[in-house]
């Protein structure tokens, strides 16, 4: 638990450098059709905003962003909210938020609001903050299309870290694994029934089954 402690300071830390993590990166719209902008926080409220029993839905991620919004209004986070900001999201469900609080806890937590108060009360509106952020990739949306290419590919975060892109195969299709800068603990993977959620906006989010962790925890 002390070491546990002492990462999450660490982490909370990292969260003042942030501010001005969103760089714009060019593309090319020469052949591509014009995006919608419709933002991903209308996408993730539109289930009536609430907590529910639904374990693979996106309720605590989408509590976490306006929680952090509410108590920071300048956050990056807010860009979530601005769909003519391209940026693609690698979204953690309800259980990966239940995965972590129990790696994190030693404990199973099955109510939603009850698991989301833990984690605020754990880490700290800060370290939420930079864990969320390692999850966007801004400047570009990238389709499930184009994850599929990015076979080893390093992604830069809007938290300022880097996400490695490995792809693979089983008998069920293909396999997207990230690789965060945790070594002990399983990689998230996309969950391929929620990839090119918001599809033809310009930003975009692909469900993963864990959570991405920004250090070595």
């Amino acid at each position: 638990m002390k070491r546990l402690t002492m990462s999450l300071v660490a982490l909370a830390t990292s969260a003042t450098v942030i501010g001005g993590a969103l760089p714009a990166q060019a593309q090319s719209q020469a052949q591509a059709p014009k995006e919608k902008e419709k933002s991903l926080v209308q996408v993730l409220t539109s289930d009536g905003n609430r907590f529910d029993k639904n374990k693979a839905d996106f309720d605590i991620l989408t509590e976490a962003a306006l929680a952090i919004v509410a108590a920071k209004p300048d956050s990056p986070v807010a860009l979530l909210a601005d769909g003519s900001v391209k940026l693609t999201a690698f979204a953690p469900t309800d259980q990966a938020f239940r995965l972590l609080a129990k790696d994190l806890t030693g404990k199973t937590i099955r109510n939603e609001e009850k698991l989301f108060t833990a984690l605020v009360d754990l880490a700290g509106v800060d370290t939420i903050e930079t864990v969320l952020l390692y999850h966007v990739v801004p400047g570009s949306t990238l389709n499930s299309k184009k994850v599929l290419k990015s076979n080893n590919a390093r992604l830069t975060t809007a938290q300022g870290g880097k996400v490695k892109v490995k792809i693979g195969k089983n008998h069920e299709g293909p396999v997207v694994r990230l690789v965060d800068k945790d070594r002990d603990a399983k990689d998230p993977k996309a969950i391929l029934g929620a990839l090119d959620i918001n599809k033809g906006n310009k930003q975009i989010a692909h469900g993963i089954d864990r959570v991405l962790r920004p250090i070595n925890l």
